[in-house]
């Protein structure tokens, strides 16, 4: 049992040594303690979209940073993004005029913003796909569309908090 326990301890000893480090914690910039996340603009036909994204970003802040995402009054610095398009294209049919599964497409773009309105940080176009089963009545079909977009909310706040991250 000793040994098991210096190879665990040698390893935590390595892994520190060489830089290594889990991903998560910190801050989006050592300067960012703290930010607020205006609702995404939606320029699609997608009544949802832009609050799905909105949502997910704020979760994905709170789940992977040290940032607190706080109401516009109280933060010098916002997030601002734009749901520029959502797109729907037919991966797989039953036959020409039946389709059994899209693909969504969605591209964003995302500000980070200072209190003197300079952008700090952007990205254009972010673009993210999930595919999705069509059903035969307008409720099911509509709900797993949904889950579509959220799934590329979800991702493409994964995304921008990586790239905020590491891009500072």
């Amino acid at each position: 049992m000793k040994r098991i326990e210096f190879f665990i301890l040698a390893g935590m000893v390595f892994l520190g040594a060489c830089g290594y480090h889990l991903e998560g914690g910190g801050y989006v910039n050592k300067d960012i303690t703290r930010l607020s996340v205006a609702v995404f603009e939606n320029r699609t036909s997608e009544t949802r979209a832009g609050i799905s994204f909105t949502n997910q970003l704020i979760r994905e802040i709170q789940q992977k940073t040290d940032t607190i995402v706080v109401d516009s009054g109280k933060a010098s610095r916002k997030i601002v993004g734009t749901v520029n398009s959502i797109t729907f294209s037919a991966l797989a049919r039953t036959s020409t005029e039946k389709v059994v599964e899209r693909q969504v497409t969605a591209l964003v773009d995302v500000q980070l913003v200072g209190s003197d309105g300079k952008i700090i940080w952007s990205v254009k176009n972010l673009s993210a796909s999930e595919s999705y089963t069509v059903a035969s009545d307008t409720v099911n079909d509509e709900a797993n569309k949904r889950v579509a977009v959220d799934k590329i909310a979800q991702r493409c706040s994964e995304r921008i908090v990586s790239q905020m991250m590491a891009n500072f």
